[in-house]
């Protein structure tokens, strides 16, 4: 007997006049007879191809297709649905951010295996479509891996073929290799363990600090710095050389600052790391910040961000010319959404050029600047240049100075899309920076499309949090939290602290982003001297999103807690 499913999907194919009645016919008799699924047959006898039918369900359910095989996996997702559910559902996790999980389906259509999932893995499910026999075979060959690759490597660099790294002069180098053939092997296998340790742990920088006696090592994990070890400070010497060398540095200068980068291929998947070094009373400290270019292959709804806000950035990034701000701290993501979103508009009608310091993450058919003072090749420089290469987009990495935002401002005047970034506390505060940098309030006003603030929070360890009691309704409209907040049920938790998460009551980050799209009012304040508190009122009676509402709508789903919420989002109460 045919499953729902195939019986569905049969149906769809009709409809949409890919197969006939009499076709289709056929594939059912055939699935039934050799007990095989629909997609199966129409596979193996031609009719259609596996990638032919994924788009059809794709059309049908607007889930977009996924190639599984290309898809690498993180640690932290795999740990959302276990092995057993992922096996029992037919399902592999893909991608998680903020409370969403990007879940990859060959049945989209059973709402109560979406429901399931939700409810094991506490995220809101997005499912993106593949066929029933890759996933199978997707999530045995992830969930078999998982488990291997540090411990692996920890024990005696077994599996050390899939892992390699390169040098600026882009030269590979096999690790298996060059430990057989090095007097200090176990330096080598040191800076390697700390360097996958670190990715295990879904660090975003690695710390090596020189003191007195000893060497610490540390790893930030979301947000917050642990340590991962202490080392001999006999060994410290030898284990910095050996990041010099990864880095190409010099590694006969101790008294400068030095910067540099690592490119390491781990489980067919390429991981950058930006090296510093800096000089201290005992020696060169180092940090590592990871760049793990898999998190770039997010599409822009797998980001989790509010429906409205993600409707905002979509409207302006396919707008033909004008300027896109997007705001934050260091560390907030600006980076992340960015390249999402040229990835998003990224095509061969188009030329997409960006100017960077340094250029973090390289992507296949964008054309990457890098600035280079010592070569002259500053932003403002770089910037004119590319306005003679016929760009169609640009991206600015951060507009500092005056001559850069002039230049920017009048490649949006000309048609031309650009996006930068600026280090400012909400949207309107954007506003007000780039007039002081001198430019008038009618160009601004008739430049900007958009501006994005946005922050990080920090999200429950589902494993350990804890219902808080009662918090007075008072004490929660003094917090922000609006009378129609409390027209349905809701629980707000704390953090608690258990060995997953290391203790914090954290595990895992989610965005935070607040659009301000410039309307008309919005237009005539500017241009009238409005100030930032007037445009930012303005901008909410309009229907914006502020980050601390964006905050309080994630406590109130349970993904965060009320102290994060005013840790993160403080600047807007």
């Amino acid at each position: 007997m045919l499953a729902n499913f195939d019986k569905k999907l049969g149906r769809i194919l009709i409809k949409r006049g890919i197969l006939s009645n009499e076709e289709m016919e056929i594939a059912y008799d055939a699935a039934e007879h050799e007990k095989k699924n629909l997609t199966s047959v129409l596979a193996d006898k031609s009719m259609l191809t596996e990638k032919e039918v994924i788009a059809a369900i794709s059309l049908e359910t607007n889930h977009p297709p996924i190639d599984i095989e290309k898809v690498t996996v993180a640690e932290d997702v795999l740990e959302t649905i276990s092995q057993e559910s992922a096996e029992q559902y037919c399902v592999l996790p893909v991608a998680k951010l903020g409370n969403f999980l990007t879940v990859a389906v060959a049945d989209p259509f059973n709402v109560v295996k979406l429901d399931d999932l939700r409810m094991l893995s506490g995220c809101e499910i997005r499912p993106v479509i593949s066929s029933e026999n890759a996933i199978r075979e997707a999530v045995k060959k992830v969930f078999s891996k998982s488990d291997q690759i540090v411990s692996d490597f920890m024990d005696d660099m077994r599996g050390a073929d899939d892992v390699e790294y390169q040098q600026d002069k882009e030269e590979d180098l096999d690790i298996q290799g060059e430990i057989a053939g090095s007097e200090d092997a176990a330096i080598v296998k040191l800076a390697y363990m700390i360097i996958l340790q670190a990715i295990k742990e879904r660090a975003s920088d690695i710390h090596i600090e020189p003191y007195d006696r000893r060497v610490r090592v540390r790893i930030r994990i979301d947000g917050i710095l642990h340590e991962l070890l202490e080392i001999p400070k006999v060994t410290f010497p030898k284990l910095i050389s050996r990041v010099k060398i990864m880095a190409n540095l010099d590694i006969a200068e101790r008294k400068k600052c030095q910067d540099g980068r690592i490119r390491i291929r781990l489980e067919g998947r390429n991981v950058d790391f930006r090296v510093s070094l800096l000089p201290t009373v005992h020696g060169e400290k180092i940090v590592m910040r990871i760049l793990d270019t898999s998190s770039l292959s997010l599409a822009l709804d797998t980001l989790g961000f509010e429906p409205k806000c993600l409707s905002d950035l979509r409207k302006a990034i396919n707008t033909p010319y004008g300027m896109m701000v997007v705001t934050g701290p260091t560390g907030s993501g600006k980076t992340t959404t960015l390249y999402s979103a040229i990835r998003e508009i990224l095509s061969d009608e188009d030329n997409i050029t960006t100017v960077e310091d340094p250029v973090e993450y390289q992507v296949e058919g964008v054309n990457q600047v890098q600035v280079d003072r010592k070569r002259d090749i500053t932003f403002a420089n770089a910037l004119r240049a590319i306005l003679r290469q016929d760009p169609d987009t640009v991206m600015i990495g951060e507009i500092r100075d005056s001559e850069t935002i002039e230049i920017a401002i009048k490649a949006a005047l000309t048609g031309h899309l650009v996006f930068s970034t600026l280090h400012t506390n909400n949207s309107a505060e954007s506003i007000i920076r780039i007039a002081d940098m001198g430019i008038p309030a009618y160009l601004v006003a008739s430049t900007l499309i958009l501006i994005t603030a946005q922050r990080l929070g920090r999200k429950l360890c589902l494993q350990c949090r804890e219902p808080m009691a009662e918090v007075p309704m008072d004490k929660l409209l003094e917090i922000g939290f609006t009378p129609d907040d409390f027209k349905e049920d809701f629980t707000l938790y704390r953090a608690a602290g258990c060995n997953l998460c290391k203790g914090v009551g954290y595990r895992g980050r989610f965005a935070i982003l607040e659009t301000m799209e410039l309307t008309e009012k919005l237009r005539r304040m500017i241009v009238d001297g409005a100030n930032t508190l007037d445009i930012n009122d303005t901008a909410v009676k309009g229907g914006m999103l502020s980050l601390h509402r964006v905050g309080i709508l994630n406590v109130l789903r349970g993904v965060t807690s009320i102290d994060n919420l005013l840790e993160t989002t403080r600047v807007n109460i």
